[in-house]
């Protein structure tokens, strides 16, 4: 499933404007470093650093979620909520610190960054988007949860991109 999300966002973006999204803390399929990891495991909870390019025309801002589609919880997790970020946006710095206006709230009821913690077992995928959106401004009662912000940008993604990385705790 995590394949399909991943390639869907590619694929829209394919259509519109060729996004790119990269990392300087993580490569598509690769392995989160310790440091973008949650504290409790042992991280230093630390946001990851994001770049992005070729959103398409008439962009008016971006959206952007982290999420685990393997969490243990109907829905998955939401570990990084953010929208309202300018059209003017192309990059996150690693540790970024957002405006509380621009921070939706986590699956753990936080409005910032929450780092990665899952449960001893398999790795779990997490998959970064960001969406380019023909909105200034997301309508909504803020702060939004991940699946607020989802619907609330239907109909409002001229396109988007993924990037997905792994972790795990033995």
């Amino acid at each position: 499933m995590v394949r399909a999300l991943v390639a869907a966002g590619v694929l829209l973006a394919a259509g519109t404007g060729l996004m790119q999204l990269v990392s300087g803390d993580f490569s598509a399929g690769g392995r989160l470093p310790r440091s973008l990891m949650a504290t409790e495991c042992g991280g230093d909870n630390r946001s990851p650093e994001l770049s992005w390019s070729g959103a398409p025309r008439g962009t008016k801002s971006f959206a952007l979620l982290m999420h685990d589609p393997d969490a243990p919880i109907p829905g998955g997790f939401y570990h990084w909520v953010v929208y309202d970020l300018p059209a003017v946006t192309k990059q996150l710095p690693s540790g970024v610190r957002l405006s509380p206006t621009e921070l939706g709230v986590t699956s753990a009821g936080k409005s910032a960054y929450y780092g990665p913690c899952p449960p001893p077992g398999p790795a779990h995928h997490y998959v970064v988007t960001v969406y380019a959106l023909d909105l200034a401004r997301v309508s909504g009662h803020p702060p939004l949860d991940g699946a607020a912000l989802q619907r609330a940008i239907g109909g409002h993604v001229l396109g988007r991109v993924a990037l997905q990385g792994t972790a795990s705790r033995p």
